[in-house]
């Protein structure tokens, strides 16, 4: 298998708090970071601004993603403008649809036309990730985000939608996709594996970037031990 350095995807944290992410900016492995509403929510946020400068302030050289949060078309082209000038690595997240399952393609593109750098979430179709990218061909370089974990927790392979992906994104410059929702650490190596440009990781997959690889024995040894010292500490007896 492939190590750590020679993968070409690029690992971007996805969390919503400060501390993690500033630890996770000091390894040079994680290229950016995202977040969103129900990360921040679960982080205890409740100044979406304020968190929103300190990130920036603290990460001012790599791509940030913050998300818009209005169901409201025109208030969303609104706050995306407001987000986009915190920072010149800020990429705003805009869902591929409101709750009503309205498009966003048309707001996506006058905004994308007007210079403001979009990260596209929520996607989980090959068609979804067509039309957005046709709509954003030729304006603000881009983040087109496709939830391949969401794809597996309905027992669909992912990984076919992701690789036609990949493929159509050969054509459209200035556009990358991310493979987003991971649930092991596996789903790092199978993106990068078809060429993915990005996987975004949560903190908790993250701190297994050191098993990479790991001798199997040894694992199946440590897992012994760990079953065999809890048995002990619960003070199980038959």
């Amino acid at each position: 298998m492939k190590t750590l350095s020679e993968l070409k995807i690029k690992i971007f944290a996805d969390g919503a708090v400060i501390a993690d992410m500033v630890e996770m900016y000091r390894n040079p492995l994680i290229k950016g970071f995202t977040t969103n509403p129900t990360l921040m929510r679960k982080a205890g946020i409740n100044d979406y601004e304020a968190f929103a400068r300190e990130a920036v302030a603290a990460i001012p050289d790599r791509p940030l993603s913050f998300e818009v949060f209005s169901d409201d078309l025109q208030e969303m082209k609104r706050q995306a403008q407001l987000i986009s000038g915190w920072g010149g690595n800020v990429y705003v997240k805009i869902p591929v649809t409101n709750t009503k399952g309205i498009s966003t393609t048309g707001i996506a593109r006058e905004l994308s036309q007007a210079g403001v750098k979009l990260n596209i979430t929520a996607m989980m179709t090959f068609e979804q990730v067509y039309e957005m990218s046709s709509a954003l061909t030729g304006g603000a370089p881009c983040f087109l985000s496709v939830f391949a974990g969401r794809i597996a927790d309905t027992g669909r392979d992912p990984l076919p939608i992701m690789t036609s992906c990949v493929e159509l994104l050969r054509l459209r410059p200035g556009q990358e996709l991310i493979w987003a929702s991971p649930r092991e650490l596996l789903n790092v190596f199978q993106a990068d594996e078809i060429g993915c440009h990005i996987i975004t990781v949560t903190v908790d997959i993250l701190r297994k970037l050191n098993q990479t690889g790991k001798d199997l024995n040894q694992f199946s040894l440590e897992t012994v031990r760990m079953f065999h010292d809890d048995a002990r500490q619960a003070g199980f007896e038959l």
